[in-house]
């Protein structure tokens, strides 16, 4: 089979109702990025930065996979399906999909401040005073500005690999991950879907958004009998 990784971010979640960041009137207008996504702003009001993903968190629950979301699960008849995702959601788990690879953490799980050993969260709450088993506070299991990503030497090791990249709601404009394009160098086809005007050399570009594209794009794949 061939290798196809699918590479979203905010945009594809944004269609299930869910704010992004980088949008007008997305979350960055409320908040600001040091006040609520650092490790200092975690150490200065662990309040507010606990409420902030309390709130993302409620929308969450409230929220559905969309179209794109399902489309994407049909590529695993006939590919080996690789999603690797900005996103801290986790409406491609919900959607069906068997492998998906979280960059920047998830929403719905915490992790101990002394030994980072992850927990799941029940609800949509996570307050000061919730404590790990060794007595420590837990944090979201988000990687915050400043951070390592843990995951993106294997994200690059699976684009590396892609017959087909396709990269579906990114700005490319939060690094390291934005660069997994750089490794899409044995790929066939590299396709982006944006409503924003992108241009790169040796890429197709879908300008619009991920609802309507992706399940012509998916039945198109499908169609090929590779």
């Amino acid at each position: 089979m061939k290798n196809i990784v699918v590479f979203t971010g905010a945009g594809i979640s944004a269609e299930s109702g869910l704010g992004t960041f980088r949008d007008s009137g997305g979350l960055w207008d409320n908040y600001k990025i040091e006040d609520v996504a650092t490790p200092d702003a975690f150490k200065k009001n662990p309040e507010l930065v606990l409420e902030f993903y309390n709130i993302r968190r409620r929308q969450l629950l409230s929220s559905s996979p969309n179209n794109a979301h399902y489309a994407l699960n049909k590529l695993q008849q006939n590919f080996n399906l690789q999603i690797i995702t900005q996103n801290i959601d986790d409406l491609h788990e919900r959607s069906g999909s068997n492998n998906v690879l979280h960059l920047h953490g998830k929403l719905r799980q915490s992790k101990s401040t002394l030994d980072n050993k992850l927990y799941e969260i029940e609800g949509s709450e996570l307050i000061l005073g919730d404590l790990c088993p060794n007595g420590a506070q837990l944090r979201p299991n988000v990687v915050w500005f400043g951070e390592d990503v843990p995951n993106m030497e294997i994200a690059v090791q699976k684009v590396m690999k892609a017959d087909f990249f396709i990269i579906i709601g990114t700005s490319l404009n939060v690094y390291p991950a934005a660069s997994l394009l750089n490794y899409a160098v044995n790929s066939e086809r590299v396709i982006l879907i944006d409503p924003e005007f992108h241009m790169y050399d040796g890429i197709e570009f879908i300008c619009d958004k991920a609802t309507s594209p992706v399940p012509n794009l998916v039945e198109e794949l499908l169609s090929l009998n590779l």
